[in-house]
């Protein structure tokens, strides 16, 4: 399956994902609960006999050269009609030599999928709303009795994953969970981050 041959619908989610976000409106708005934050979604050429695959880093506005969260995003084709697309994340072996590459892509060269550590529980289902000819609405949420769980510096890290995304707005549901209480401690704990996209790529 080359890219010319894939669905128009993991085609758009693709597309409508890829690009340099700001949520500059919700964070002038709610400045007590939203960070600034800037976004990159880059495609990277890996895993294309079945799928697209991204490359997503953010950063706090003020302080753009210090970026964080390097994970790289799978989409491919679920086995299920009711829930046709699936987001797949791996994490990097080493974020450090990626760090910065939202803003210069030319890092992601020489990325090869065995810098990368698949997440097996850190899948999401994507559904589709056809809101006009060739244009969708994504949600992509966890499938039920999932867990996504990676080790940070020798320490379990739990979050919860999950967006939604049309063609000029993402919206991140993405959350830290405390491991012991369930709760969440950082990310959408009000609601989405709303990010607009400023440059599509």
């Amino acid at each position: 399956m080359t890219p010319m041959t894939l669905p128009p619908q993991l085609l758009a989610l693709s597309h409508y994902l890829s690009g340099e976000f700001d949520n500059r409106e919700q964070a002038v708005a709610e400045p007590a609960w939203y960070v600034h934050l800037r976004l990159w979604h880059r495609p990277v050429p890996l895993f294309l006999e079945d799928s697209l695959t991204i490359f997503a880093e953010q950063a706090n506005v003020v302080n753009l050269e210090r970026p964080y969260r390097q994970r790289i995003m799978r989409l491919y084709c679920g086995s299920d009609p009711d829930i046709p697309l699936k987001v797949q994340y791996y994490m990097l072996k080493d974020p450090t030599a990626l760090i910065g590459a939202g803003r210069n892509p030319a890092l992601l060269n020489t990325l090869t999928p065995e810098h990368l550590e698949l997440l097996p529980g850190c899948v999401l289902n994507v559904t589709q709303q056809l809101l006009a000819p060739n244009s969708y609405k994504f949600d992509a949420t966890p499938p039920p009795d999932t867990r996504c769980c990676f080790s940070v510096g020798g320490d379990i890290v739990q979050v919860s994953l999950g967006f939604e995304v049309t063609h000029k707005k993402f919206l991140s549901y993405d959350k830290g969970i405390d491991s012991v209480t369930g709760k969440a401690t950082w990310g959408a704990l009000l609601g989405p981050y709303c990010y607009t996209n400023r440059e599509h790529y």
